[in-house]
């Protein structure tokens, strides 16, 4: 199983394949035979930082020392140009060989120079690895006291209907903003729809009070719970508790594929029926990327799913039903960055606040 198959149907996330010198653990088969992986998520800072605030001060200070090498820069750049204007025509004629053309000196080429040409170009094919239950116990009690890493078992090149149990950069995303407005998230309780793999749960998890991840499929909540079982160390400083429970959207209804608008309109439905029924306002946060895609019907680069997700947010904005009133706001993404992924211009995140007017 070194050279894993990838098929027309199947699809895989970009988290998975833009993972340069990685190589992807194999640790087990789930109960429909599907390879189940396990790859470590590195924080730019400790949980244990992140309590204490210890980040943000090291923020404040890496800025001022990036605005006290600007003006360093500055004033060398300024020193460079004048030692520039003061070459002569006899300084010129040094630089030229014997054919007159000129002769561009190339600084030499350093370590970090190579290694970071290596991270964009090492875009390879996963390696995967068998590993024995004894090793993996031995590395699970040598990581388990990491508090800047989050550990998640997931799968790779799943069918549509089991993109769930992938890691997505949303996903990244809401947890990046999780991490910057913790004050916003402290001590509440949080009810996550679609968490998947639950990495946006664990994270939330590190400050709300109470966490409920839910999804559908009895193999993804195993993994799931799996996942929040590896990283209950990363919840401990903070006391946060995360349950996994089964919703689906659909309830008796089957969806056989992922990304649809059936799907779309599910959720919004879903929405509706939690923010009417709880006794106070509420507020949501939608993370997604937009896909695009080149169709024949439109002989353009298109995204009707998205285009749909808009259709219907705005729906929900302009409901008028004398009950429930949304106000519907894009958030920036100029916020801190805390995983390490592309944060590319097609993520988004929207905030919906929900108030009650009966």
């Amino acid at each position: 199983m070194d050279n894993p198959t990838f098929r027309s149907d199947t699809v895989l996330s970009d988290v998975h394949l833009h993972c340069p010198s990685k190589r992807h653990l194999m640790v087990r088969l789930n109960a429909v035979g599907q390879p189940v992986f396990l790859s470590y998520f590195k924080l730019l800072w400790s949980t244990e930082d992140l309590a204490s605030g210890k980040h943000v001060r090291e923020v404040a200070t890496g800025r001022e020392h990036q605005c006290r090498s600007g003006d360093e820069l500055c004033n060398k750049d300024r020193s460079n140009i004048e030692k520039k204007g003061e070459l002569n025509s006899e300084g010129v004629e040094a630089l030229l060989d014997d054919d007159g053309d000129l002769e561009v000196v190339r600084r030499p080429r350093s370590a970090s120079d190579l290694q970071a040409e290596d991270l964009l170009r090492d875009i390879v094919c996963p390696v995967i690895l068998m590993k024995g239950k004894e090793d993996a116990f031995e590395d699970e009690e040598q990581e388990c006291t990491c508090s800047d890493v989050v550990k998640i078992e997931h799968t790779m090149a799943t069918p549509l209907e089991d993109v769930g149990k992938q890691v997505w950069r949303a996903a990244f995303l809401l947890a990046d903003y999780i991490l910057f407005k913790r004050d916003t998230f402290r001590c509440c309780s949080v009810l996550e729809l679609g968490g998947g793999t639950g990495i946006t749960s664990i994270i939330m998890g590190t400050v709300a009070k109470r966490v409920y991840c839910t999804d559908v499929g009895e193999d993804l909540l195993t993994m799931c719970e799996q996942n929040v079982a590896l990283n209950k160390h990363l919840m401990e400083p903070g006391g946060g508790e995360i349950k996994v429970k089964e919703l689906d959207w659909l309830k008796d209804e089957f969806c056989t594929v992922f990304y649809d608008d059936d799907l779309t309109d599910a959720l919004f439905r879903t929405l509706y029926r939690i923010t009417h029924n709880l006794r106070n306002s509420c507020t949501v946060y939608l993370a997604l990327e937009k896909r695009l895609n080149f169709t024949l019907r439109h002989m353009d680069v298109t995204c009707e799913a998205y285009s749909h997700f808009r259709n219907t947010l705005n729906d929900l904005e302009n409901l008028q039903d004398g009950k429930m009133k949304y106000t519907v706001e894009p958030i920036k993404l100029d916020f801190c960055q805390s995983l390490v992924y592309e944060r590319i211009e097609q993520l988004e995140l929207w905030k919906v606040m929900a108030e009650q007017l009966t």
